[in-house]
């Protein structure tokens, strides 16, 4: 059975008054052929149009619990359509069952695999270089990701680096795991190369909140530094769900006292409630943070750039500890937690031996207007510069210590001391410095003319 030129493909569906298929394409349908192609995807176009984007239909927009190379796995958005997989109910029974694998559009967007609509493993989202769930100590020799987000799309797809390599990913109910299956030809089968999830630390939620899943360790989870067992009792017996508070309470009207602990190597919260700007950097998505009484903890959203900020706004939830790679995870904790832990880490107390003045973290963040963007006045090897008013109306210039730096407190204090034992009327007055927790800044006079080099090379500002 033919359509009738100039009919739409929705029109084209009815078999002896059954429906045989149909389509939301709104193209018009001339001449229409079905054709299957190497790539497995079974097409409907018009004869003689070759063009991908203008298929009338195509069977890899409706996967079914396959993924094969170059099919994608995210939404259309311009359709509405999402691309995912769901597993059969079992290998010999093809219906959909209730284990299924995609994409939820959070503001962080990552994917999910769900048993119906309770969520059993995610993958973590996209940090620019991988998915943040994903931490392998080779480079994988298969396939390589590509993920694409834009106005129209956002998708997940993969390229096998052999041209002449078989590969799919099969999503199995039984075991509630997807395969990574690679065809192997001395053996004319397929071979298991990987499967997700991989252990125990993979179970969505296992932790509760705030605290980590470590798998090399017995007791796999553990409260995050400046946090301890809701349920101490029930901890111990293995049971976490209950998760970690912290040691010492958050206050909103304390805020300008707050500051960040760097966590290291992690698969990163649930990003169900997070907010994302892709267009500013680390040190002003720190002070967006700490302006915000929900923001709980932040990081950038592309690590391969250092660039980006995402803000988890409540509980940090599912997050899992690597022994290599990950990313970093800034986490919001009061200031006497921050010197707490600073101590337990290092041993190291700040000390006020520099014969120079004390700012505290309150009015170096009142001068800065909250370290914004507006008041930033460039940025150096050390650390961004802010511009400020103090209460009495100097003006100074703030260098904070980049967050990036491995400079720990004694050798700040070294340079500190170094600084101003070369005060000098022909430079820049330090007016003194700022010690408080992780938050290292130096506070100078404020010069309105400008750089040195400006002068130097006749450059304007």
């Amino acid at each position: 059975m033919e359509p009738e030129e100039g009919y739409t493909l929705r029109e084209w569906r009815r078999q002896n008054e059954t429906v045989v298929w149909n389509t939301t394409s709104l193209k018009q349908a001339q001449n229409p052929v079905a054709e299957l192609l190497d790539s497995g995807n079974l097409v409907v176009r018009n004869e003689g149009d070759e063009n991908s984007e203008d298929y009338l239909w195509q069977s890899f927009d409706y996967p079914s619990d396959t993924l094969l190379q170059g099919m994608k796995l995210g939404w259309n958005l311009k359709l509405g359509l999402q691309w995912k997989i769901t597993a059969w109910k079992s290998q010999d029974d093809p219906s959909p069952g209730d284990l299924s694998w995609g994409m939820v559009l959070n503001a962080y967007p990552e994917f999910y695999m769900l048993k119906g609509t309770t969520r059993i493993f995610r993958l973590g989202p996209w940090n620019g270089q991988t998915y943040s769930g994903l931490s392998y100590d080779e480079p994988n020799p298969v396939f390589t990701f590509r993920y694409v987000s834009n106005n129209d799309e956002i998708f997940y797809s993969y390229t096998l680096l052999n041209k002449s390599s078989i590969s799919r990913i099969v999503l199995n109910q039984t075991t509630n795991k997807y395969y990574i299956y690679v065809w192997g030809e001395a053996e004319q089968n397929w071979k298991i190369y990987n499967s997700l999830p991989t252990d125990t630390c993979d179970t969505y939620g296992l932790c509760g909140v705030y605290a980590n899943c470590k798998n090399s360790q017995l007791q796999v989870c553990q409260c995050f530094k400046g946090f301890s067992p809701k349920s101490p009792q029930a901890w111990i017996s293995s049971d976490w769900t209950e998760g970690c508070v912290r040691n010492t309470p958050l206050s909103c009207k304390d805020r300008d006292s707050d500051g960040f602990v760097k966590f290291a190597g992690l698969k990163v919260p649930d990003t169900t409630h997070t907010w994302l700007d892709e267009s500013v950097g680390l040190q002003e998505c720190r002070a967006k943070c700490l302006n915000n009484c929900s923001c709980m903890a932040y990081a950038n959203s592309d690590v391969e750039e250092g660039s980006g900020c995402v803000m988890w706004l409540g509980d940090l939830f599912d997050v899992k500890q690597y022994q290599t790679g990950g990313q970093d995870l800034y986490v919001r904790m009061p200031a006497s937690e921050i010197d707490n832990l600073l101590t337990e880490d290092n041993n190291e107390r700040p000390e006020n031996d520099l014969d120079i003045p004390l700012f505290d973290l309150p009015t170096i963040a009142t001068a800065t207007n909250h370290f914004s963007l507006k008041n930033k006045i460039g940025e150096g090897g050390f650390g961004p510069v802010y511009r400020g008013i103090l209460v009495n109306r100097q003006e100074i210039a703030v260098k904070t210590l980049s967050i990036s730096s491995r400079q720990g407190l004694t050798e700040f204090v070294n340079e500190v001391k170094l600084i101003a034992k070369l005060q000098h009327r022909n430079l820049v007055k330090l007016l003194g410095c700022c010690i408080q927790g992780q938050e290292k800044m130096l506070v100078y006079e404020y010069m309105e003319n400008g750089s040195l080099d400006s002068f130097i090379f006749g450059m304007e500002n």
